[in-house]
């Protein structure tokens, strides 16, 4: 053989290997991608010719079903309505899936692994396929309550069993119909997109519940105080009580709420400090504390998990770099750097009423198969010792106290109730911005069964004179009732 014909045969043979390998990519590496990417229309339609799994609430109620339809697509999504809308998600021909519905597709389209024997026995028998369903941690009531009570403001509520993890409630506005998504009218699907996504609609698409990030204010003096716990200091232990004090190495001063003196205006007792939220008493104790042992103490409550999914993921809480002493100021009264969602602020709320014991949150209680009998069930598991019982006891007392000088609007009767406050600054002219309010609790404070973790955007109702007490703490009371009016 020639040169010539030894070069083109090595370049063919090249080709043919490049060939192969591409085919081995695509269809190998890659073919799991491509089946669940969003905009395969072929993987759409062969979903839709069989009976997509329900989704259901703790009690029972259906929350996602199908109907049959006698078009193309042989079955039309139901939903329960925008109070769910961020549990569920929507599933939709043209914008894919979200929430649930995208988080859990392969189950609820059939093709998990775990329903494998029953598709075995559907090719053999020759049954219709059929997903697998979902029955969730959810109380039906208590979203409903959550939703209702947020109507006319930005915010969330987050409700956890604190002795389980599993999340009762998950509620955001504003929301959206999902029925809206699920039609299989094109047009009517693409102006409620068009709808959803316009500049003045608020986002409503958007989980603030778990997708939200916000400046926790004070309720993060939770996490300060209890990293002081650890520390070696007592509910009794003397903390800054200065109604004001100067970060160091700068010209910034750092009040508290309306310059009140805390205690005796020098000093006040650790409890004091918190049931009054005096900033300077924690800008001082974060100090003392150091970067280090606040990093540690927020990781015990679950800061900074990536990987964190409920099976919904999970943005990232944090407490921020922290580069030097005036930051460090400001990130014990939960401003600066510091980020959290409501989720995990209801998470380290969970776990104070919990003795210290942090547990997984989870939204999915059971995972059943087509004909509703149990495949596995999530029972909850502790994942870290966050506190010890003794440092977890002492903090609810604390927050008792706190509750005390909240402010008492939609207060319950007969109901002791442990929480924190906060009032989070946003942008750089603080006094012209309105503020985010948070109210994080439990209740019964002697034998907690919830635990809520409210936000309210840009001063709800109220604008700048928004408090955490005045716009958030009478919703968080509002669910706390619902719930456990309903026991």
């Amino acid at each position: 053989m020639n040169t010539p014909l030894r070069r083109v045969g090595m370049a063919m043979m090249a080709m043919m290997l490049l060939l192969l390998a591409n085919a081995t990519y695509v269809q190998v590496i890659k073919a799991d991608d491509y089946r669940k990417d969003p905009l395969n229309r072929r993987v759409v339609l062969d979903q839709y010719s069989r009976e997509r799994g329900q989704i259901i609430a703790a009690g029972g109620e259906p929350l996602a079903t199908v109907e049959k339809t006698t078009d193309r697509l042989r079955y039309l999504r139901k939903y329960a309505g925008p109070a769910f809308a961020p549990v569920t998600g929507y599933f939709s021909t043209v914008y894919g899936a979200g929430g649930l519905e995208r988080a859990e597709d392969d189950l609820l389209n059939g093709s998990d692994d775990r329903l494998f024997t029953r598709r075995v026995s559907d090719l053999i028998t020759g049954r219709d396929p059929k997903g697998g369903s979902l029955q969730l941690t959810v109380d039906a009531a208590l979203q409903q309550a959550a939703y209702d009570n947020l109507q006319g403001v930005t915010g969330a509520v987050v409700a956890i069993r604190p002795q389980t993890g599993e999340i009762l409630a998950m509620a955001s506005t504003p929301t959206f119909d999902p029925n809206t998504l699920a039609s299989h009218d094109v047009d009517e699907q693409q102006t409620a997109w068009k709808g959803l996504n316009a500049p003045d609609a608020g986002l409503p698409l958007l989980n603030r519940s778990v997708a939200g990030l916000y400046a926790p204010g004070s309720t993060f003096k939770l996490v300060v105080a209890a990293a002081a716990l650890a520390d070696g200091k007592t509910k009794d232990s003397e903390v800054d009580g200065r109604p004001v004090i100067t970060l160091p190495g700068t010209n910034t001063t750092l009040p508290n709420f309306n310059d009140t003196n805390c205690g005796n205006g020098v000093t006040a007792t650790l409890q004091e400090a918190l049931a009054k939220s005096c900033n300077t008493a924690f800008a001082v104790l974060a100090d003392q504390l150091g970067k280090d042992k606040l990093n540690k103490q927020a990781a015990k409550f679950g800061f900074d998990d990536p990987d964190l999914k409920v099976p919904l993921s999970v943005e990232t809480s944090t407490l921020g770099p922290m580069k030097d002493r005036p930051s460090i100021y400001q990130t014990g009264i939960g401003q600066r750097d510091v980020l959290v969602t409501p989720l995990e602020n209801a998470v380290v709320t969970a776990t104070i009423a919990n003795g210290g014991v942090r547990m997984r949150p989870h939204l999915i209680h059971k995972v059943l198969a087509p004909d509703l009998s149990v495949i596995s069930e999530d029972k909850g598991d502790d994942v870290d010792d966050a506190m010890e019982v003794e440092h977890a006891r002492a903090l609810r007392d604390m927050m008792i106290e706190s509750e005390k000088n909240t402010f008492q609007g939609g207060r319950l009767s007969g109901v002791t109730i442990a929480s924190k406050t906060g009032t989070a600054e946003r942008g750089e002219d603080v006094k012209a911005t309105k503020p985010n309010a948070w109210y994080v609790a439990f209740a019964p404070a002697e034998k907690p069964e919830i635990a809520i973790a409210v936000i309210i955007e840009n001063g709800g109702d109220v604008g700048l004179a928004a408090t955490g007490g005045r716009v958030a703490a009478p919703i968080g009371r509002a669910v706390i009732g619902a719930y456990l009016g309903s026991r």
